[in-house]
């Protein structure tokens, strides 16, 4: 604020007038008597008067005539009815001169009881005169196209402008209607636009089409025009003004950032090469030319190689391999192409520099000439290709990605008649860059899932064999690539006593982490099978291991960064004893196996139910059923019964009905339900493991109770014989003598009653000696000069393999033998 002047101590109101002097206009206050009491800087530059002369002093010697009283007693009494008061007043300046200026009176207010006024002055401007010829000058020669229409739409006045962009001369315009002139150019929308500003007087501002002139009739032009209405005094519609632009550059730049924008949802939708190469051929036709080839290096279609040719530090000389990835045309069947999808292809546009790739620059021909020698010498079929289908115009440019050269895509135009311009480089640079990157990521994925489904396949069983006690069939279905190899497995374990392990499981996650640990678990599996273990006690040794697994990738700070923890497994684990005809089994938040009767009952036995493998901290139970034989048991991953479209009830149901096939050959019957479950690409891996079960017969088995005596060795002992040679295999009976000699002596010497001696006979002759005692027996490695300890060693030599397992009431001690 500026301090009210008046040449000496500010006055006892000054602080009132220091709120006037925000403004830029001449203010002052004067009293009811017309004496200044404030004074502004304002009001000094407009009047020439300083505020020491102009406060406390009359207001009337700034008049510029007589005083007109009359006036002046109106205008205060407006003031004091508190409406305030404006007009035009003639002043004169300090030096002499008259002016002009626009006075506010405010409305009457008070200041220490005294009656006073709050003047505001602004010095009213001469404005500037436009002739006849300016504006005639304006209106004809303004960039912008402008016309003037009757209420019948017929063109009355139009300026240069307009004639240029249009191509039609003035004299065909005048008189006539848009439809008449330019018949396509939206003539139906730009006129019912003037018809609409005719009847109703609202303005149309900013309207914006593609269309064509005849002054550039081969080109497509984009146009922004407004329409406003034209009023006699009467405020009646007499006509309508046009406005008109050419805003071509300005559409295409909108458009190609529309373009780059929409290729981002349209290429790379995939993790699949071949699929991305089409997916940028078919949008950049017709979009932006007429004709693309999208032709990549060889290492890049395949799975076994890196998939780069050429790096910023590598060779330059060498001669590309590429291979057709991808092509689309205007033209149904693409007949300007002279390589088919897959085809090897050897192009380079001239001057043919391979170096052009590993420096990634495009290579721009604007007018493409078939006759060029470069063309007729090195590519004369394309040249013929050129000629006959009218290519005029061309752009080639590298797909590169993480410094590695992919490929080169070529951009040609035909039925376009317009050559590509500098502007159309950058968009393609730019499409490129995209369908690179997402070549560049599908093939690196292509690569380790493909290293992922052979570390698999290699860690799953080749051949499975149940022995006589099952038949077994499996089916394995990888999921799809997009959604990553997963980590399901099963396996037959071959376990004594011709009893067989069944085991399914499935690995948390995806990828080759999920892969490798599927093999760790299944070599665990076998490893704790063959320990004789339960299977409750198996899948705690499992899940302790899961959890250490867990704890190492985890816990390890060094770790890779793009290394994924061990997540846990789900799984179940099954022992079928075809003797007794039942099954134990176990299950660590697994599916339950499915069972089909030979009478085609289906059910679902449900062992109880653990944790998946991983938690810790919880037990595991075993569950035991009977199997009868030709029965049909199945494993399964939840991959085979859970899909987006049911849940995992219904699709144990249609298992049980798929499965319920009498007389179907097992391999067949398991191939056909998994094609059945998933007739197409899926997103989890489905394993599926089919057994039919049998029986050992009454007599295939031998079995007698043995005494706690010594001298009842002799007396069991002869009697294995008899039976070994009753059955066939009297080449055995002799080892077959040793075998039980030796187990039944150590079971009387080192055990507890009661004692049993059983003799299986199945794929091999067993013989099995079980005890009270759960103290496992040690083979030792006698000195030359001990009397004995060479019992278990000596059987160790004669049989096949032998071992022990614990049982609820001991153990029991077995051999196998080979049978000739």
């Amino acid at each position: 604020m500026n301090p009210v002047r008046n040449g000496s101590d500010p006055p006892k109101h000054a602080d009132a007038c220091d709120l006037f002097d925000a403004s830029s206009d001449a203010v002052a206050v004067l009293s009811g008597r017309g004496i200044v009491l404030g004074w502004t800087r304002g009001a000094e530059e407009l009047f020439g008067y300083p505020a020491a002369e102009a406060v406390g002093r009359s207001a009337a010697r700034l008049a510029a005539m007589p005083v007109d009283l009359v006036r002046i007693v109106g205008i205060a009494e407006r003031c004091r009815a508190g409406r305030g008061w404006s007009g035009l007043v003639p002043v004169q300046h300090r030096d002499g001169h008259r002016m002009e200026v626009d006075l506010r009176v405010s409305a009457v207010f008070r200041i220490h009881g005294e009656e006073c006024f709050l003047l505001s002055a602004r010095e009213r401007r001469q404005r500037w005169s436009v002739g006849e010829s300016v504006l005639d000058g304006f209106l004809t020669r303004s960039p912008v196209g402008m016309a003037v229409v009757d209420r019948q739409l017929r063109y009355v006045w139009l300026n240069d402008t307009l004639e240029r962009l249009g191509g039609v001369p003035r004299e065909q315009r005048l008189g006539r209607r848009l439809s008449e002139l330019l018949p396509g150019l939206q003539t139906e929308t730009l006129e019912g636009l003037m018809r609409k500003v005719v009847e109703t007087g609202v303005p149309v501002t900013d309207y914006e089409y593609v269309g064509w002139s005849w002054s550039d009739p081969h080109r497509q032009h984009a146009y922004s025009t407004s329409f406003f209405p034209l009023v006699d005094a009467d405020e009646s519609v007499t006509g309508v003004c046009s406005m008109v632009m050419d805003v071509t550059e300005r559409w295409n730049a909108r458009q190609l950032l529309s373009l780059v924008n929409e290729a981002g949802t349209s290429i790379g939708r995939t993790l699949d090469v071949l699929r991305t190469a089409q997916e940028l051929a078919d949008f950049a036709v017709p979009r932006l030319a007429d004709f693309v080839v999208v032709d990549l290096l060889e290492p890049v279609l395949s799975t076994a190689g890196h998939g780069a040719w050429l790096t910023d530090a590598g060779p330059a000389s060498a001669r590309p391999v590429l291979r057709r990835a991808g092509m689309s045309s205007v033209r149904e069947g693409c007949p300007e192409a002279v390589a088919r999808i897959g085809d090897r292809v050897d192009f380079l546009p001239p001057p043919r520099d391979p170096g052009m790739l590993v420096r990634g620059e495009p290579t721009f021909v604007p007018v493409l000439d078939p006759a060029d020698d470069l063309w007729i010498t090195e590519q004369p079929g394309r040249a013929g290709s050129n000629r006959e289908f009218g290519l005029h115009s061309l752009i080639s440019v590298p797909m590169r990605a993480r410094n590695t050269v992919l490929g080169l895509t070529t951009f040609v135009r035909s039925v376009n008649p317009v050559s590509f311009q500098p502007d159309d480089v950058l968009v393609a640079q730019e499409l490129v860059a995209r369908a690179a990157l997402c070549v560049d990521n599908a093939r690196r994925y292509s690569r380790e899932h493909a290293a992922a489904v052979t570390l698999q396949r290699s860690l799953l069983p080749h051949t499975l064999s149940g022995g006589t006690a099952l038949e077994v069939a499996s089916h394995y279905l990888p999921a799809d690539p997009a959604g990553g190899v997963g980590g399901d497995w099963f396996d037959v374990i071959p376990l004594s006593g011709a009893r067989v392990g069944l085991v399914v499981g499935d690995v948390v996650g995806h990828g080759i982490t999920a892969a490798a640990g599927m093999g760790r678990l299944r070599t665990a599996v076998q490893t704790l099978a063959d320990m004789e273990l339960p299977p409750d006690d198996l899948l705690a040794h499992l899940d302790d291991l899961v959890l250490r697994l867990s704890e190492e990738e985890t816990g390890d700070g060094e770790a890779d960064e793009g290394a994924s923890a061990f997540l846990g497994a789900t799984c179940l684990y099954a022992v079928y004893d075809p003797v007794t005809r039942r099954c134990a089994m176990a299950r660590a938040g697994h599916p339950p196996p499915v069972l089909v009767t030979p009478d085609g009952r289906v059910d679902f036995p449900t062992p109880p139910a653990g944790p998946p493998l991983g938690l810790g901290g919880f037990g595991f139970e075993t569950g035991e059923i009977e199997l009868p034989p030709d029965s049909v048991f199945g494993l399964y991953t939840d991959g085979l019964v859970e899909a987006a479209d049911r849940d995992i009830e219904v699709g144990m149901a249609r298992l049980g009905e798929a499965l319920a096939r009498p007389g179907t050959d097992l391999d067949t019957l398991c191939r056909t339900t998994v094609q059945r479950f998933a007739p197409g690409p899926q997103s989890d891996d489905i394993a599926l493991l089919l057994a039919r079960t049998h029986a050992v017969r009454p007599d295939q088995v031998a079995s007698w109770d043995v005494p706690a005596d010594p001298a009842a060795v002799a007396d069991v002992r002869t009697r294995a014989a008899r039976q070994v040679e009753a059955w066939g295999f009297g080449d055995l009976a002799m080892t077959t003598e040793l075998i039980v000699s030796e187990l039944v002596t150590n079971a009387i010497r080192y055990a507890v009653p009661p004692i049993r001696l059983r003799l299986l006979r199945d794929a091999r002759l067993t013989c099995e000696v079980a005890d009270g005692s759960s103290t496992a027996p040690r083979l030792r490695h006698a000195r030359s000069t001990d009397e004995g300890g060479r019992g278990l060693f000596l059987v160790a030599q004669l049989v096949h393999r032998w071992g022990a397992r614990y049982t609820p009431d001991g153990k029991i001690i077995w051999a196998e033998q080979e049978i000739p």
